[in-house]
């Protein structure tokens, strides 16, 4: 089948075994290929079981201006939880591989598990103050994945960082005000105290269980 958009011939094959609809205009050709780009684009998206009759009465009730069953703000609000549940339960054995880790190493010997979920272990224990939540701190530090991957190590460098207590993840913020300068810590930190379900980076991805080993060299004036 032949059409013209934009003074160009195209040519559209149906599949005699779909639906069939006309496509002799420019509009109708176009209004055509809007539901295949969205659908394609939803199929990759994993909605291979959508309910194509709803989702057409929601889409020619929005750009009819018809009354809406679900207001706009409603929709976004369905779309934003069905997502939310879509990414955590794509991630369900990472999350599980976080908390059997955590469970086994709160068995430890050494290992202190404070209310908020953070794990550490103390390797060496220093003499000096605590740092307070706006304190700013040099340290030294070592972060992992649970597998042993490194994803980032200022010793590695060979030069320490200097940061805000309250300027980093809610582990480390934890930790650190307990911590006096001169101490080394391990600290096992779980998702929701460090990157989240977003992650961070290439190598750190969503609900990443990260393990750390610190040093506070100083509190800095």
């Amino acid at each position: 089948m032949l059409f013209l958009i934009a003074g160009m011939a195209v040519s559209c094959n149906v599949n005699n075994k779909m639906e069939k609809i006309s496509l002799d205009n420019e509009i109708d050709s176009v209004s055509y290929s809007l539901g295949v780009s969205a659908g394609s684009y939803y199929l990759k998206q994993g909605f291979d079981t959508i309910n194509t009759e709803a989702f057409y009465l929601g889409f020619k009730s929005a750009i009819k201006k018809m009354e809406l069953q679900c207001s706009e703000e409603e929709s976004n609000a369905i779309l934003q939880a069905f997502f939310q549940k879509a990414s955590e339960a794509k991630y369900d054995d990472v999350k599980k591989e976080g908390e059997d880790f955590l469970k086994e190493n709160a068995g430890k010997e050494g290992v202190v598990t404070l209310p908020s979920g953070l794990q550490y272990k103390i390797i060496k224990e220093g003499t000096g103050a605590k740092p307070q939540l706006t304190d700013k701190v040099k340290v030294h530090y070592h972060g992992t994945l649970i597998d042993g991957t490194v994803f980032d190590s200022s010793v590695d460098r060979g030069e320490p960082i200097s940061f805000p207590v309250n300027g980093v993840i809610a582990g480390w913020t934890e930790a650190l005000q307990l911590m006096p300068v001169g101490s080394k810590w391990k600290l096992f930190i779980p998702y929701n105290l460090a990157y989240g379900e977003r992650g961070a980076g290439q190598q750190i991805g969503p609900f990443s269980t990260l393990v750390f080993e610190v040093e506070l060299l100083d509190i800095e004036k």
